[in-house]
This record gives structure tokens, C-alpha cells and sequence, in this order.
């Protein structure tokens, strides 16, 4: 009898796991089988998760649990070539939403892309909210790929077809980001008006445009993690100008010991974002080590700041690629306490500085940091 008490007591931290589970994701897509297999990446109050589910006989099923409303991509894998080329193989199937507490079902007889989704009050706003402003990026980016695929040869090759297409392209979205503050104004008690105004405040924010719309929002969606991401964001717009002293931080390298950007004061310091999941961030990485090999003994220094939070992939990436440079992180995610600071809501993203610690340039990467360091050292 004790002994099967005490696998009953075992068993009860997992019984009470199981009953915090608040979401389920369900799908009935075709009769793909296995080796298929759908990944999914979510952000709950402030905190990455991943999970994943096998496809079995076209159906697949992932359970958890989120605190409030969460945005997530949903990438399925057809024929069992592992999550990278599931989201980034040419016409992936991969969908971007928000879901909450609640259990949602996607049915199609192909793909994710094309199923119909029931059974989500949050993905039927949101769906609203993409009518309103004229649809998602991702559907802005297909349109305009389709345009540009649909040209002959001879057109994708002549630059004054390509600048035009680009321009309708950057037209469009120019559009979408006015509508969404517009949206954002109009529904100040909907989630996505929030959702809105983040995304058109964008990197660089206009506080005198944004504020006034952002402090009008209810108060409890002001609260939320992306509230506070944005609040914090606004403020950072203000502090990370060209000609503003770099806001000064303290984070942990590898090795647990505390690196300040003060102890940096003296050289051109490149305070550059980034993460071990980031592929951008990767590719861009030789590039970054070859200026640093022709710099550092100039004066030249670089501070990466990690978004991630997982240590081992983290100190893997360093040695994959070869980083000889200042590496820290607290190990938070997108909740780094450096990149909130920043005001950082995508990677790669860095800050150039001059020798007393003013940011000198704030959108360099690849050859345009190339042409601004040989500018200052050459």
C-alpha cells in the first residue's frame, strides 16, 4: 500500500501539470502521415515557447498554457525535413497568429495556408483587424514576390521595372502602418489596437506620434507584456537618436562575470543584438568577425548582447561561428533587460559608438557598417 501511495504521489505534480493546460491547437489536414510533423514557436507574456506534434493520418494536436492572448507561428512540415527548412524552404507552409484560451481547429484538405480555421473568437479579430489595414506583411510580401515572379526575364533584369515594383511594395506598407495607427486610435479597448500601434511604431519610434495614441489605450492592455515592451520602446526612441549617449548597462558575459559599456569608453564600440535562433544574425556573423580582425587593433570593440535563453545554444553559437569578441546576456529571451532598455523588438539590430559613447549610427549591417568603419579608421 505505501509503495503505491508513493507512485500516486509521484504521478500528481504530473496530473496538476496536465490541468494548467488552457489551449489546444487541433488539425484534420488531408491524410498526410508521418514523418509530417507541425512546429510551432509562441510568445507568452514576454517568454518564447516551441512545441511541436507529429502528424498522424492528417490530424495533429498541441495543448498548453498561456496567460493571456499570444502571437505565435505555426510553420508544417510535409514531408519530415526537420523545423529550419519547415519555415524556410520556398512556399513553406507557414502561418503567423494570435490565439488565446481557447481551443482552435484548422481543416483543409492540403495545407495550413489554405485551411479554414473555427473555434477562436481572438483569430476571428484578428482576421477583422487584417481586413481594416489592408492584410498582413506576409501577404504584402507574396504579392509582391507573385509580381515580380510574373515578370519575363527581361524585366526582372531591368532596374527601373525592379525600383518600381519595390516602390509599390514599400507604398503599400506605408499605407498599412497609417491605418493601423488609425486602428489603434479608433479601438483603444481592442487587443488589437495594441497589436496596431506596436507594429507601426516600429524600431525607431516617433514618441511625439505614438505616445498620445499609446496613453489613451485601456489601461490594462497598456499592462500587458507588449504594452510594457511598447511603453518601453517609446522611450528608448528618445534615447537611442543619432548624437544620444548610449544608455549605459551591466550584463553577465559566459561566464557569469558583469561587463558595464563604461569599462568600453575610449574606443568605437559596436553594441550589436542578436541570437543563436536568429539566421539573419548568423549569416551576417563572418562579416563581423573580418572587420573586427582589421579593427580591433585600431581602436574598434564590439558588446553582443544575446536574445536568448537557452546558455548551451547559446555559448554553442559563439564557438560555431567563431565570435572572439564580448558576449553577454541575462538569458531572458526577448525580455533582456539590455534589449528592452534599447528598445530592440527584432534582430540583428545594433548601436555604432564614438569614443565618449554617443551613438553614432543605429541601422548599420554588412556593407553599411563596412563603409562607416573604413570611413572612421581608414
Amino acid at each position: 500500500m505505501k509503495l503505491k501511495l508513493a507512485v500516486l504521489a509521484a504521478l500528481l505534480p504530473i496530473a496538476a501539470s496536465a490541468q494548467k493546460t488552457n489551449f489546444s491547437i487541433t488539425g484534420h489536414i488531408g491524410k498526410l502521415d508521418k514523418p509530417a510533423k507541425v512546429y510551432i514557436d509562441y510568445m507568452d507574456n514576454g517568454t518564447s515557447h516551441e512545441d511541436s506534434s507529429l502528424v498522424v493520418n492528417g490530424e495533429f494536436k498541441i495543448t498548453g498554457t498561456v496567460a493571456g492572448i499570444t502571437t505565435s507561428r505555426m510553420a508544417f512540415d510535409h514531408t519530415g525535413q526537420g523545423k529550419p527548412h519547415a519555415i524556410y524552404a520556398p512556399n513553406a507552409d507557414v502561418v503567423y497568429i494570435y490565439f488565446g484560451k481557447e481551443n482552435m481547429l484548422y481543416t483543409s484538405a492540403d495545407s495550413l495556408v489554405n485551411a479554414k480555421v473555427t473555434g477562436s473568437k481572438v483569430y476571428d479579430e484578428f482576421e477583422a483587424y487584417n481586413k481594416q489595414i489592408g492584410g498582413t506583411i506576409m501577404a504584402l510580401t507574396k504579392a509582391v514576390n507573385a509580381e515580380f515572379n510574373a515578370a519575363t526575364p527581361e524585366q526582372q533584369k531591368d532596374t527601373a521595372f525592379v525600383k518600381a515594383v519595390d516602390a509599390r511594395y514599400r507604398k503599400n506598407i506605408a499605407a498599412r502602418n497609417e491605418k493601423q495607427m488609425l486602428f489603434a486610435k479608433n479601438n483603444p479597448n481592442s487587443y488589437f489596437g495594441l497589436v496596431a500601434l506596436s507594429e507601426s511604431a516600429g524600431t525607431h519610434v516617433d514618441a511625439d506620434k505614438v505616445n498620445p495614441i499609446f496613453k489613451a489605450l485601456n489601461p490594462a492592455l497598456r499592462a500587458t507584456d507588449m504594452g510594457k515592451e511598447l511603453e518601453q520602446r517609446i522611450a528608448a526612441g528618445g534615447i537611442t537618436a543619432i548624437g544620444k549617449q548610449a544608455p549605459a548597462f551591466t550584463q553577465n558575459d559566459v561566464s557569469g562575470k558583469p561587463v558595464s559599456l563604461a569599462d568600453l569608453k575610449g574606443k568605437y564600440v559596436l553594441v550589436e543584438f542578436w541570437a543563436s535562433w536568429c539566421a539573419p544574425c548568423r549569416a551576417g556573423n563572418p562579416n563581423l568577425v573580418k572587420q573586427y580582425k582589421l579593427y580591433k587593433d585600431k581602436g574598434f570593440e564590439i558588446i553582443s548582447v544575446s536574445l536568448d535563453n537557452v546558455k548551451d545554444k547559446w555559448v554553442d553559437a559563439i564557438a560555431k561561428d567563431g565570435l572572439p569578441w564580448i558576449q553577454v546576456s541575462d538569458l531572458k529571451g526577448w525580455n533582456n533587460a539590455v534589449g528592452r532598455l534599447y528598445g530592440v523588438r527584432a534582430v540583428p539590430q545594433s548601436f555604432l559608438l564614438d569614443k565618449d559613447g554617443k551613438i553614432i549610427g543605429n541601422t548599420l549591417r554588412d556593407e553599411t557598417l563596412n563603409a562607416k568603419l573604413a570611413e572612421l579608421f581608414n
